[in-house]
C-alpha cells in the first residue's frame, strides 16, 4: 500500500476507470498549452482542500500528462502519454547517448537515437510545453496564495502555514523546470507570478540568467522548505533544493563558463553529513523495485516521482512508459511484473561494455536480458538488436506481486544519496578546494560494494572513472546526456558508439548538438526568441 500524499494527489487528479491503449503511435502533435480554468476561480479556492489540490496537481503532472490520465491531456495535440514529463526527460535524456535507443518510428521520433533532430521534432516541442504548462501552474498557484488574497478568503493560521510550504514546493517545482529548459535549451524565456496573465511575449533569457534565476529561488526557498525528511513521501524537502543547488553547480562551466565546483561540493558534503538520508544498504535491484517507497530505498530517495498502480488508472508515461517499452523479444513480462512489452528501450553495446563482461555477472548493476537479443544493433527498428534492460521492476523486492500489472507501483528516482556521493567525488577531482579525494574514495566503494563490483584506490578516481561509473549506478536516471555533455563527450568524436550520428558505426556530431533547438512552433507563437546557433 503507497502512503497517503499519493492517494491525496492522485484521487484528486484521475477519472477511475479509463482503459488504456498500448500503442507507440502519436496523433497529431500540434500542441498549445490549455487553460486550467479552474486554478483561476475564486470559487475553487474557497475550499481550504484547494491549496493542497493544486500542488498535487503540479506533483502528478511530472508523471502523467492531463488530470485523467491519458485522456484528457493538459496540453492539447499531445496524449497525456506521450506529454508525460518523466517520458519526455527519459526521451532527451537518454535517447541521443549510448546508454538506451527506441525502435519505434513515431514522427521524429528516431531522429533523437541519432543526433540528427531539428527544430520541427515533435518531441522536444512536447518537452519545451510540458516545462512551461508546469511553470504557469506554479506561477498561478503563487498569485492566489499572496497574503493578501489568503486574509481576504478568511484563511486560518493553520492553513496558512501549511500555503508557505506549498508555495515553497511550487517555486521548487518552478525551479526543476527552469533547470531542465536551461539544460536543454539554454536561453529561455523566464516567466513569474509577477508576469500579467494573457498574451505577451515574455523575454528570452540568456542561460546565465537563467541559472542565476534558479540558484536565487533555490536559496531563498530555504527557509521556507519543510526540513529535511520532514515532509511527506513524495514531496520535496530543503535536501531536494540543496541537490539542484549542486547540480547545476557542477554543471556550471557549461551554463555559464564559470567552474562552481567548490560550491557543487560543499552543498554535497553538507547533504551527506546533515540531511538526514542514508545510503541504502540494500541489494541494488532492490532500489527500482515495486516497493521502493518502504523496502529501505527511500532512506535513499531524496526526490522520487511517485507511481501508484491503484491510483493511476490510464496511462503512458512515466514509469509505466518505461516498464512496458522496455519489454520484447522473448522477455517474460510477467517476470517484471507486468502485464505486456512494447518492444521499444534496449541498450547500446558500448554501455554494456562498461561492465566487466558481456552479461555483468560481477556487477549487480549490469541488468542485461541477452537471450534471443544480440549485441550489435544492425536494425535500430528490431527490438532484438541491442541487449534489453530489466533494472525496473514492477515486482516486490521479496518477489511478491505489486497491485496491479499494467501501472507499476515503482518509484522514479529523480534525486538520490548515491548521486550525491558521485558529485562530491567529481567536484574533488576537479579540483575543489573543500574536496578530499580519500573521503571520495570511501564514497564511490561504498557504491561499488553494493553492486558487487570491486573497490578502488585513489589512483584510480579519474574523470574517466567517474563518468563510466556514473552510467553504471545512475543509467536511465535521466542523467546522461547532461554528464556526457560535461565531460566534452556527448558530441564530437572523442566518445562514439553505435547510431550516433545516425550511422551504425557511429560517427561524429557537430557541437551545436550539445543544445536543443529552440522548437519551431514556439518561435512561431513568439517571434521574439531567437533560435540556437547551427538549427
Amino acid at each position: 500500500m503507497k502512503i497517503s500524499f499519493k492517494y491525496i494527489s492522485y484521487f484528486f487528479l484521475f477519472i477511475l476507470g479509463l482503459s488504456m491503449t498500448l500503442t507507440s503511435c502519436t496523433d497529431d502533435l500540434n500542441v498549445t498549452p490549455k487553460d486550467d480554468d479552474e486554478f483561476l476561480s475564486e470559487t475553487f479556492y474557497k475550499d481550504p482542500a484547494s491549496y493542497k489540490q493544486v500542488l498535487a496537481k503540479l506533483y502528478a503532472g511530472l508523471y502523467v500528462g492531463g488530470n485523467d490520465g491519458d485522456g484528457t491531456a493538459d496540453i492539447a495535440g499531445i496524449g497525456g502519454d506521450f506529454s508525460s514529463y518523466l517520458r519526455l526527460l527519459f526521451v532527451t535524456q537518454e535517447f541521443p547517448t549510448d546508454e538506451a535507443i527506441i525502435a519505434w518510428a513515431d514522427g521524429n521520433l528516431p531522429s533523437l537515437n541519432g543526433q540528427t533532430w531539428s527544430a520541427d521534432n515533435e518531441f522536444l516541442y512536447g518537452t519545451f510545453s510540458r516545462a512551461f504548462y508546469e511553470i504557469s501552474v506554479a506561477n498561478e498557484f503563487l498569485r492566489q496564495t499572496t497574503d493578501e488574497k489568503l486574509a481576504a478568503r478568511g484563511v486560518d493560521a493553520n492553513l496558512k502555514a501549511d500555503i508557505a510550504k506549498f508555495r515553497a514546493e511550487a517555486r521548487f517545482l518552478r525551479a526543476f523546470s527552469y533547470y531542465n529548459l536551461m539544460d536543454l535549451f539554454g536561453n529561455v524565456p523566464i516567466t513569474t507570478e509577477n508576469d500579467p496573465v494573457g498574451f505577451f511575449y515574455p523575454e528570452q533569457r540568456s542561460r546565465t540568467e537563467v541559472f542565476a534565476f534558479i540558484e536565487s529561488e533555490l536559496k531563498d526557498i530555504d527557509n521556507s522548505l519543510a526540513a529535511s525528511k520532514s515532509n511527506e513521501y513524495g514531496r520535496v524537502d530543503k535536501t531536494a533544493a540543496k541537490f539542484l543547488l549542486a547540480q547545476i553547480y557542477l554543471n556550471s562551466k557549461v551554463y555559464t563558463g564559470t567552474d562552481r565546483n567548490n560550491e557543487a561540493a560543499t552543498v554535497c558534503k553538507d547533504i551527506i553529513d546533515n540531511s538526514g538520508y542514508s545510503f541504502a544498504n540494500i541489494p541494488y535491484k532492490n532500489l527500482f523495485s515495486a516497493d521502493n517507497n518502504r523496502n529501505g530505498a527511500q532512506n535513499e530517495f531524496i526526490f522520487p516521482v511517485v507511481s501508484d498502480g491503484n491510483a493511476i488508472r490510464a496511462t503512458g508515461g512515466g514509469m509505466s512508459f518505461i516498464l512496458h517499452a522496455s519489454i520484447g523479444g522473448s522477455m517474460d513480462a510477467a517476470a517484471q511484473g507486468m502485464n505486456g512489452g512494447w518492444a521499444g528501450i534496449r541498450t547500446r553495446r558500448e554501455f554494456v561494455g562498461l561492465f566487466p563482461d558481456a552479461t555483468a555477472t560481477g556487477d549487480k548493476r549490469g541488468t542485461f536480458y541477452t537471450a534471443g537479443q544480440n549485441l550489435d544493433i544492425a536494425r535500430v527498428d528490431i527490438f532484438t538488436e541491442g541487449y534489453a534492460v530489466t533494472k525496473y521492476t514492477n515486482v516486490n523486492s521479496d518477489g511478491t506481486t505489486a497491485q496491479r500489472n499494467d501501472i507499476p507501483d515503482t518509484d522514479f528516482p529523480m534525486y538520490r544519496l548515491s548521486d550525491v556521493y558521485l558529485m562530491y567525488a567529481e567536484a574533488s577531482v576537479r579540483g575543489a578546494a573543500v574536496g578530499n579525494i580519500a573521503t571520495s574514495v570511501g564514497y564511490i566503494n561504498q557504491i561499488r560494494t553494493r553492486a558487487g563490483a570491486g573497490t578502488i584506490t585513489a589512483s584510480d578516481l579519474t574523470l574517466d572513472f567517474i563518468l563510466n561509473e556514473r552510467a553504471r549506478e545512475l543509467f536511465w536516471e535521466c542523467h546522461r546526456r547532461t554528464d556526457l555533455i560535461r565531460f566534452g563527450k556527448f558530441t564530437g568524436g572523442s566518445k562514439i558508439w553505435q547510431w550516433k550520428g545516425g550511422t551504425m558505426n557511429g560517427s561524429a556530431t557537430d557541437s551545436y548538438r550539445d543544445l536543443m533547438p529552440i522548437p519551431l512552433k514556439t518561435i512561431q507563437a513568439n517571434p521574439t526568441l531567437k533560435q540556437n546557433p547551427g538549427y
